[in-house]
């Protein structure tokens, strides 16, 4: 499997390799690969002629050096993933120097207000780190198509929005949510679960699926706090924030409007461990 360390050495790969009728398929990722980025590598492959994967922990997301530092990096394991999955993969994994030249800052993104609910709300800066790596991810590796998680359904409204208003030429393809065995979305973050915390979160989706159920019926500050009252009950769990949005403003809806499609999306802290999940209410 070729694997870049370097930008440069990359993008003169991925040119030798182009041609006017060829497409190159990007899954950007941070490492500690689990069959979510898996399924979206093999939509990749089943759907271009180059499949790029790149693994890069991005300093100038995260607003929290402790969960900086605690990220897992497994590239060995990770690299023997992608091997065993199509050995033709091209893997850039950088070093922080490589991308950031020295200067590890983000640029200033207006996402249209995006970036200002949820996971903006509790992490300053996120989508800024986010937009940035992102952009910069994209001008190297020049992708016909990128393919994103839903789980992170706010990132992918907002990679969207920076494609649209950086006139970027690149597909974003959003993509289905995997979980694991208990419906725990799957995430590089779970590798730090204990067994029991891990089967203890399996109440994230209960709560959620339970939300579908009451949407037609009750409204969002009813659902709000049973939501509220559900996780409580459990004190291992603290719960930072859970909200029904409109998915194309991502505001939080008060009244609902049959014309809009809406998603709840929440964010539960097990140990300071953080995890977040998404569902359609339509």
């Amino acid at each position: 499997m070729p694997i870049f360390y370097g930008k440069a050495s990359l993008m003169e790969h991925l040119k030798s390799i182009k041609t006017a009728q060829s497409t190159i398929g990007f899954v950007p990722t941070m490492g500690a690969l689990h069959q979510g980025h898996l399924a979206l590598m093999q939509k990749s492959l089943s759907e271009n002629n180059t499949t790029v994967v790149s693994i890069f922990v991005n300093p100038t997301q995260f607003n929290n050096a402790e969960d900086l530092a605690k990220y897992p990096r497994t590239l060995e394991a990770d690299v023997k993933k992608l091997d065993n999955l199509d050995p033709k993969i091209v893997l850039y994994a950088p070093s922080v120097d490589d991308i950031y030249e020295g200067n590890v800052e983000s640029q200033s993104f207006n996402f249209d207000g995006l970036e200002n609910q949820m996971e903006g709300k509790f992490r300053p800066g996120h989508f800024d780190g986010v937009g940035t790596i992102v952009k910069r991810l994209f001008e190297i590796v020049e992708p016909t198509n990128a393919y994103f998680g839903e789980k992170d359904f706010q990132q992918l409204q907002i990679v969207k929005k920076m494609v649209s208003k950086n006139g970027l030429k690149v597909n974003i393809i959003g993509c289905p949510i995997h979980r694991e065995s208990n419906h725990l979305a799957m995430s590089s973050r779970n590798e730090r679960l204990s067994a029991n915390e891990r089967d203890e979160a399996a109440i994230i989706f209960q709560i959620l699926s339970t939300v579908k159920e009451k949407f037609p019926k009750e409204s969002t500050a009813k659902i709000s706090e049973w939501v509220q009252k559900n996780l409580e009950k459990n004190p291992n769990f603290a719960l930072e924030y859970f909200t029904i949005a409109d998915e194309a403003t991502l505001l939080s809806c008060s009244r609902k409007d049959k014309n809009k499609k809406y998603r709840a999306f929440i964010a539960v802290l097990i140990n300071n461990i953080r995890l977040i999940d998404t569902i359609s209410l339509n």
